[in-house]
């Protein structure tokens, strides 16, 4: 009989759960603060818990965590890149940044994806599976534990399509937000999706405060269809409207994510296209200076052609901002790690 996985549960959840071996209800409290404010990763530590109780856990129950394989440090810009693998042994990668406003983690939510973004290094082999809960809130909290420093944000931009596990993501994003626990703000975690719309219309139920950002790439559907094939399935003006919908229901800003590829994405007309797409919806444009992947042919743009295409939106009323390339002495970008680290 397989064993609960305490950690991805609720407060409520491990109410019900203890109330079923005779506890009473304040043990769960006890045991939620453990898991998510402490952050213990054995039951032997829990020295408020009786030892029977300990002793019965232990038995019935599993902190479902996950275990530090490799650690890189940028020696650039003090970036960290973790592989952890998981209990079935499947490798996934979580990135460390630091800002002058804190530090934020990049948390994988699968191992490996099947969305086969054409540029991106976390296609290559598909998906192996998705993460629980448990295994995204570890991340956090194995970082933060190595760094020493408290975590204070979170992008679900590592390896995965969160909204492709959405239901497990929607669990770790109440669990790390929750008072008694890491009590990480809303508006400081942000979610990265390629464009699921039925999912989308979900999240935008949901009514959280965080940032939804959306990877886009491309101006029309002839660009996005050879780089994304999502793009077949969700056409660029379907995607517009479900993110112009999101926007008027959660009354929150939209951030499109846009990889600055030479020659396929980065022309003037490509940044006009763009700006009169984008034209009078809540948004923010964040241009990425693409990473390379040497699996992929795809080169990135030049800082000038970059800053030209930021400028060019900026003149059509669109916010824009350049991401700053962090760790790239370590091979930052999703998913490169992992695959060199496999092919061992």
């Amino acid at each position: 009989m397989a064993k609960a996985d305490i950690k991805s549960m609720t407060l409520a959840e491990l109410q019900q759960f203890l109330a079923e071996q005779g506890e009473p209800k304040f043990r769960a409290k006890q045991l939620f603060s453990w898991l998510h404010e402490k952050q213990v990763d054995t039951f032997a530590e829990m020295t408020n818990l009786s030892q029977k109780l300990r002793q019965s856990l232990s038995e019935q129950a599993k902190i479902g965590g996950v275990e530090m394989v490799e650690r890189f440090v940028s020696k650039e810009d003090g970036t960290r890149k973790y592989l952890f693998a998981l209990e079935n042994g499947s490798i996934i990668e979580s990135v460390l940044m630091r800002y002058e406003y804190g530090n934020t983690v990049c948390v994988s939510t699968q191992a490996g994806c099947r969305m086969g973004c054409r540029f991106c290094a976390s296609t290559l082999d598909g998906v192996e599976r998705s993460l629980t809960a448990a295994e995204m809130l570890a991340q956090v909290y194995t970082i933060q534990k190595d760094l020493g420093a408290h975590i204070s944000g979170v992008v679900l931009m590592g390896s995965g399509e969160p909204l492709d596990n959405y239901d497990q993501v929607l669990r770790f994003l109440h669990l790390i937000n929750d008072e008694n626990g890491q009590n990480m703000g809303q508006r400081h975690i942000t979610l990265s999706t390629c464009g699921l719309v039925e999912k989308m219309y979900a999240l935008s139920e949901e009514n959280l405060q965080i940032t939804l950002a959306v990877s886009l790439h491309a101006p029309n559907d002839a660009i996005r269809k050879q780089i994304m094939p999502v793009a077949k399935a969700y056409p660029m003006e379907q995607l517009l409207r479900t993110c112009a919908d999101y926007v008027a229901h959660t009354k929150r800003r939209i951030t499109f994510e846009y990889a600055m590829m030479q020659g396929i994405n980065d022309s003037d007309a490509c940044a006009r296209e763009l700006a009169e797409r984008l034209q009078g919806m809540l948004c923010h444009v964040n241009l990425i200076p693409m990473n390379p992947v040497k699996e992929r042919e795809y080169t990135k743009s030049s800082k000038e052609r970059v800053a030209r295409f930021a400028h060019i939106l900026q003149q059509h009323g669109i916010e824009t901002t350049v991401r700053r390339r962090l760790g790239s002495d370590i091979d930052a970008a999703c998913g490169q790690l992992r695959r060199r680290y496999m092919q061992k």
